[in-house]
């Protein structure tokens, strides 16, 4: 039988072959300088041989950086994008907190403005919290008051005049009745002349922009563009508040009476905020006028 032959194995420790690396290597520096001219050759043909490969290297390390690079500017691209739409809804947000606090402040002046207009009168401010019905204010709630002095039957102002009546108050709503409403008859008066006249509710011409104006007196001497106010025979609504401007005017034949137009002074279709006057009309002075109001 044949005795197998065991293999040697050649275990060489690392430290001397990293010796013998760095001595070959010194060993070549010090041959390239002493034998410069006579190696010229053989470091043409190791450049040639070297050379396209520290070129496949430089353009695979060159694709690798531009990788790279390009991955780290995407990543701070998507940072910075996602930082700016945040920026972005930031600002959106500000951007209605300041429109709204605008809002108020503008509505805040007109009321300020209508309470100069009618400085006689004391009034206590209130938002508008509902509506009955369609678009229009015709019927409404706010949000005053019993318990904030607010009672049947005061008189209720904004933009530049009448918007209505309470006609019902809890403690700490009420509801207004506008003079669009159907149910609504305010005794007015032409502020030039005096003339008397009845403005009342009417839903379907309001949606033209007007409201009616009747028992104008045949012989009263009015014309397009005269102020109406509330008048002195009302027995609810205090006299002197503008309620509108009347336009086609008309001779009614059938009552010897004039009819035209009005046009509000407020704008029923986008009310926020109200003034009530907290001072009710003295009636005794014209009981017999209260089946207008």
């Amino acid at each position: 039988m044949k005795r197998k032959r065991k293999r040697s194995k050649l275990n060489i420790h690392p430290k001397y072959v990293y010796a013998f690396l760095t001595i070959l290597c010194f060993v070549l520096i010090v041959l390239s300088f002493r034998f410069a001219d006579s190696l010229v050759g053989f470091k043409t043909a190791l450049g040639n041989v070297i050379t396209p490969m520290q070129k496949g290297i430089n353009s695979v390390g060159h694709f690798i950086s531009d990788r790279m690079d390009y991955l780290t500017s995407k990543e701070e691209l998507l940072k910075e994008n996602e930082m700016l739409k945040q920026k972005i809804d930031e600002l959106n947000y500000d951007n209605k907190v300041l429109a709204g606090e605008n809002l108020n402040l503008d509505n805040y002046r007109k009321l300020y403005n209508l309470d100069q207009k009618y400085p006689e009168y004391p009034k206590v401010a209130a938002t508008v919290v509902s509506r009955d019905g369609n678009n229009w204010f015709h019927v409404f709630t706010i949000d005053k008051g019993t318990a904030d002095g607010v009672n049947v039957d005061m008189n209720v102002i904004a933009g530049n005049g009448l918007v209505g009546i309470i006609s019902e108050a809890g403690e700490h709503y009420s509801k207004v009745r506008a003079i669009i409403d159907d149910k609504s008859n305010v005794s007015a008066m032409f502020e030039k002349s005096g003339e008397t006249c009845m403005v009342k509710g009417n839903m379907e011409s309001i949606f033209n922009g007007y409201i009616d104006v009747e028992m104008i007196s045949n012989s009263a001497h009015i014309s397009d563009g005269d102020e109406v106010v509330t008048s002195h025979v009302s027995d609810k609504y205090l006299q002197g508040l503008s309620v509108g401007y009347v336009k086609d005017v008309k001779d009614d034949p059938t009552t010897l009476t004039k009819t035209a137009h009005l046009t509000p002074v407020v704008s029923f279709d986008q009310l926020e905020t109200v003034l009530v006057i907290t001072q009710l009309k003295d009636s005794t002075e014209v009981k017999d006028m209260s089946n207008y109001d």
